[in-house]
């Protein structure tokens, strides 16, 4: 991305701590580090990739973007103003122009509303239309858009398939024009061909609209096709962060390198060679020293276990690593 893109959002050095039962070996309190010291920078127009194992912190930064985790330090910009201790008519204005797409279609509906309040309900809470007529009008362009049959308008969502479920919540998402929208593992509970139908309809309606997405999955074959740029992140800590074309061709990072090893030969006669990361991933709960890979990682130094790594820039533009390795060269 060039300096003449508009940054939308702004997370500055970013925490959330979780409470949770017990205590640590030095009697203190335990608490979850879900995610420490995230700073990154969103454009507008961009689909931003966020990719990482289960428990990385990928869907609890997404929720801290939208509102639905408060961050326990640090601070999130929209549009250069602070979202942290934001009136409620703020908040009302922000829920309109941030909008999120949950990985689970089905429980993300309330069973008891029809396709056609489910779409209609933002419109209304946010008073976008004016009149049922209007209304009306735009739910039937809003299922046309995300290829939903008209004619069921009125089914519950019980009576749809987990694909048309989906198409149901992005009509959702885009029904009152919002300017950002965190997609949380979207496509990951679909079967393969719907996950492709789902992401080619997500493309064409940023294009449409110039939305912005912050995409969120653990398939890198997923997140290179759709993103622009794609973020890595290991234990709560963006590790790299790189263009969507850069990630196969040159992974800085230890920890994505072994990502990559870990992705089948498109052929079976092609030869991959295997990074095997030993050990287990640390917990994070409680404090810990040094940086959160070094007890896997086949290339650590003595520093790694002492210090923890900073996100610096690294040859092409944006490319950024948390990484000992090339603090000299960079």
């Amino acid at each position: 991305m060039t300096s003449e893109k508009k940054v939308l959002m702004e997370i500055k050095n970013l925490k959330k701590d979780f409470k949770v039962k017990g205590k640590t070996k030095g009697g203190k309190k335990a608490v979850l580090h879900a995610l420490q010291e995230i700073n990154l920078e969103i454009y507008e127009g961009e689909i931003l990739g966020v990719i990482g194992e289960s428990g990385c912190g990928k869907s609890t930064l997404g929720r801290c973007l939208v509102g639905l985790h408060k961050p326990t330090a640090g601070d999130i910009l929209f549009e250069g103003k602070s979202i942290r201790n934001i009136s409620s008519r703020e908040k009302l204005s922000l829920c309109k122009n941030i909008q999120m797409i949950f990985q689970d279609p089905y429980s993300s509906l309330d069973p008891r509303h029809t396709a056609a309040d489910s779409v209609s309900e933002p419109m209304i809470v946010h008073k976008t239309v004016k009149g049922k007529k209007e209304l009306e009008k735009r739910v039937l362009e809003l299922f046309k858009q995300v290829g939903l049959d008209v004619q069921h308008m009125n089914r519950y969502p019980h009576e749809f398939s987990g694909g048309q479920r989906q198409r149901l919540n992005v009509a959702r998402a885009i029904s009152i024009n919002p300017k950002l929208i965190i997609c949380d593992e979207p496509v990951s509970a679909l079967d393969v061909s719907i996950q492709a139908q789902i992401i080619n309809l997500l493309k064409t309606l940023q294009k449409k609209y110039n939305l912005t997405y912050v995409f969120i999955s653990h398939d890198l074959s997923v997140v290179k096709y759709v993103s622009d740029r794609i973020v890595i992140m290991y234990l709560g800590k963006i590790v790299e962060i790189c263009r969507g074309g850069d990630i196969y061709k040159n992974p800085l990072h230890p920890y994505t390198q072994a990502l990559l090893s870990a992705i089948p030969p498109e052929s079976p006669e092609e030869e991959k060679e295997r990074i095997v990361l030993s050990g287990e991933v640390p917990s994070p709960i409680g404090e810990r020293e040094g940086c959160p890979m070094s007890g896997r990682c086949t290339r650590c130094m003595e520093r790694c276990k002492k210090e923890v790594p900073e996100l610096r820039n690294h040859g092409e533009e944006g490319h950024q690593v948390a990484c000992f390795l090339y603090e000299k060269e960079s």
